[in-house]
This record gives C-alpha cells, structure tokens and sequence, in this order.
C-alpha cells in the first residue's frame, strides 16, 4: 500500500504563519463571507453566488475590454485581437453560469423572491459599463445609479470618450477605407446609428480578405464578442422566463417582455449587416 501523498516531501511550504498563503493572496475570507442570504430558502444561496461569480467576471471583462481598446488605439491589432479573444472567452464563463441558476425551479425560486425587494440585474453598474465600452450606449441607463455619485460619474466619463466600435472606425478610416466624417465626429454621448458609408467601408474589407488582413480579423473579433454577448442575454431571457415566466421583473420592468426588447440591439450593426450583401 502506497503511504499516502505528502506536499512537504516535494519541497512544499506547510506552514503559514509568516508566509503568503493562497487564501492571503487571493483574501478569500472577505470573498466566501460576502454571501448573506435574507431567508432559510436553500437555493437562494445558489442565487447569490451566480450573480456574485457573473460580476466577477464582468470585472475581469472591463479589464480586458479597456486593454483592448488602448492597444487598438495605438496601432497593436495583434494584441488587441488577444484580448478580445479573450473577452469572447469570458462571455462563454457568463453564458455557462446560466445553466446552473436554471437548475432552480420557480417553486424554489418563489421561497425568497420577495426578499430581493427592488434589486434586479438591470441595476448592475458592471454590466451598463461594458455596453458603453463597447459602444451600446445609452445616458439614460445612468439613472438608476446616482444614487452611488462615484459610479454614475464612472459611467459618464464612459459616454464622453470614443467606444471600442469608435476606435475600430477610427482604425478602419485611417487605413484608407473612408467613414463618413460626421460618424468619426459624432457626439460620443449619443447612440451609436448605423450608417451606410461604414457599412460599405468595412464591405471593401471583406471583399478583399487578404489585401485588409487585420482588419478582416478585427471585424470578426469584434463580431464574435457580440455572437457570445448576444447568447448571454439570450439565455437571461430563457432562464427568466423559465423560472418566473412573464411576471414583472423585481425592478419594476415587464421582465421577460423588456428582456426580449434588448435581444434586438445590435453593437456593431454594419458588421452583421453586410453580410446579407456580400
């Protein structure tokens, strides 16, 4: 019979007392005593950690999302293609979390809903932050947050500089594929409106793959980001539905009814566009 296996045979540290620890480094006590369920129900602990483990992730996003946009800006498209690579990654961790909150039943779900009081998802300054990154930008969405001074001031200096579909035109036009100038001048604020002189610019890049390589990678980086963003919310609608069917949402909303009107948003409209064209 094999002794069993020890860590300080191979050199490892065993004792802490001076020494960083894993749960130092990554101070896991103030992470797994952040759940504090308001109610005895089992699965609402379940509902805690989804939405806490998504929010997480969503950090990790923006951190990405801005290193992406840096590196685009000052000509590194490799390195850009990385990290949204990365990103697309990222929202396949989100749309995987969804399977596990939809294992909870609308009978388990109903044991603490109340509880929630008016807290809902769309209330998440994360999230609202990552669409105005990207260029899905709305100043009405800032709202719900002014309550937190320093997070509606956050989400507003998002509005005043140009997203990451911004840069992209803006890299688009300097390679000599012309976008209009009002769309490379346009109020950054404002949402983002298709137009038909960029979806002819970025046409040319698909005309010719190989003559506009980079580009052609960029454009479909960007579109499989959208593919993974689109599937998330795609799938809040399901799980919502599966589980309080068409009630109102917690926040107020029509719930289902208003989830189903974001499906139809597009970030980078000419890019899917296009393609019926080609």
């Amino acid at each position: 019979m094999k002794p069993p296996i020890n860590p300080a045979d191979d050199g490892g540290q065993m004792t802490f007392d001076d020494p960083m620890s894993y749960g130092d480094y990554l101070q896991l006590d103030a992470v797994l005593s952040a759940q504090h369920p308001l109610t005895d129900a089992h699965d609402e602990m379940l509902f805690i950690i989804q939405h806490q483990t998504s929010e997480l992730w969503m950090r990790q996003a923006l951190h990405e999302l801005s290193a992406a946009r840096t590196a685009l800006a000052r000509g590194a498209p490799r390195h850009t293609f990385k990290l949204l690579a990365r990103i697309a990654r990222i929202f396949e961790q989100l749309n995987n979390a969804w399977d596990v909150l939809r294992t909870m039943t609308p009978s388990e779900y109903s044991h603490f809903r109340a509880a929630l009081g008016q807290s809902s998802g769309f209330q998440s300054w994360q999230y609202r932050l990552i669409e105005f990154t990207v260029g899905n930008r709305n100043a009405a969405m800032i709202e719900p947050h002014q309550h937190r001074p320093e997070i509606a001031e956050q989400l507003r200096g998002e509005l005043a500089r140009p997203s990451l579909y911004d840069t992209a035109l803006r890299v688009l036009n300097a390679a000599g594929h012309k976008v209009p100038e009002a769309v490379l001048r346009r109020d950054f604020s404002l949402p983002y409106q298709p137009d038909e002189g960029v979806t002819e610019a970025w046409s040319a890049v698909y005309r010719a793959p190989n003559e506009n390589w980079e580009l052609y990678e960029l454009a479909e980086k960007l579109v499989d980001f959208e593919d993974y963003f689109r599937r998330w919310r795609f799938n809040h609608v399901t799980t919502v539905e599966r589980i309080i069917g068409f009630k109102r949402g917690t926040g107020g909303t029509s719930g289902t009814a208003y989830l189903r009107k974001i499906l139809e948003v597009e970030i980078f409209p000419e890019l899917w566009h296009l393609r019926t064209d080609l």
